[in-house]
């Protein structure tokens, strides 16, 4: 499963690449508890398809009532976007599933244009991080290279997203556990690529993940980790492992990682100290044993054990150093 705003952003373009009139509704503001954040996006064709959300389901329906129906309020609208809210008082939360009497502010785009979204697109396959401004008084839109992730922002005049490539997680090694990871990481919402050159351990691979035969360090220099990136070790081979750790930990991965008992992953750390100069700063962003201490202890539990760290890493969530296998006291040495 791809990066959803992604997979958004392409679906539309494809409608409007065959003339197909769609809307672009964007979450801009909530208030009390809301089943999505802020700059979540979903596309919705006249013919009645959707992808992504921006509620649990009833908004959903609701905007494709008023879209598609003819006797709709949006069905014959074009121009400028327009403001929504749902809501607004407690009926209408209970009516539209918001928790806790919540209200949400959608902002709806008519029919955006083919040319700019292939372009977004394009940008985004790319690796490249885009600002779109879209200028409310008419809808026109434009793209801009960023250096950095931007919450979302409307001032009245202007609303300014930030739209990322999509998440990609690289994985050294093949079998077992990693075909579980790679099924956990597919669904939450990374581009998958198993590297092992190794043909004994190159079966049991979800279809989704992408497959690369290639010694690992060389592999991941054609790779290019970008700070969408996660990179974790699952071979316990340090001929396998080594080198590609060390490219990762000299990339922008936001993420490094490797499988092993504290006592392999402390002589991991000394080889890459000795053997290779590694300094200290970059050592201290590998994470090993990796995962989490759940008493992990089959590979779809160890899976669930990483990818619960990858996730957290991803939304920048820093979670106690008692959770951490290497320091738990009770952890599964497994990882």
């Amino acid at each position: 499963m791809e990066n959803l705003d992604v997979l958004v952003l392409r679906t539309l373009r494809d409608w409007r690449l065959e003339r197909r009139p769609a809307l672009l509704v964007t979450v801009v503001r909530t208030w009390g508890s809301s089943p999505r954040p802020v700059g979540s996006v979903m596309a919705l064709a006249r013919h009645g398809a959707v992808v992504g959300s921006v509620s649990g389901g009833c908004i959903e329906d609701d905007l494709m009532h008023r879209y598609c129906d003819p006797r709709g309020d949006l069905h014959a609208e074009h121009g400028a976007p327009r403001r929504l809210t749902y809501g607004v008082g407690a009926d209408e939360a209970h009516r539209f599933g918001l928790p806790c009497g919540g209200t949400i502010e959608l902002l709806v785009e008519f029919d955006p244009g083919a040319s700019g979204l292939s372009e977004l697109v394009r940008r985004l396959e790319s690796g490249r991080l885009v600002q779109r401004r879209v200028q409310l008084r008419d809808g026109a839109a434009s793209l801009h290279d960023t250096p950095v992730v931007q919450a979302l922002h409307e001032d009245g005049t202007v609303l300014t997203a930030v739209f990322g490539p999509e998440y990609r997680m690289f994985l050294i090694g093949g079998g077992h556990l990693s075909g579980c990871l790679a099924t956990m990481a597919s669904f939450s919402g990374f581009a998958v690529t198993v590297c092992d050159p190794r043909t004994v351990h190159q079966s049991g691979l979800p279809p989704q993940a992408r497959l690369v035969a290639a010694m690992p360090d060389d592999a991941l220099s054609d790779f290019r980790p970008d700070r969408r990136t996660c990179v974790v070790a699952l071979t316990h081979d340090p001929k396998l492992d080594d080198l590609a750790l060390l490219a990762a930990l000299e990339s922008e991965a936001f993420y490094v990682g490797a499988i092993g008992s504290r006592r392999n992953s402390l002589a991991r750390r000394e080889r890459l100290a000795t053997h290779f100069q590694v300094p200290e700063a970059q050592l201290a962003r590998l994470r090993g044993p990796v995962g989490l201490s759940i008493g992990s202890k089959t590979p779809a539990e160890i899976a669930i054990s990483i990818m619960a760290d990858v996730v957290a890493a991803r939304n920048g969530v820093t979670l106690p150093k008692s959770m951490a296998i290497g320091l738990a006291r009770n952890g599964a040495s497994c990882t």
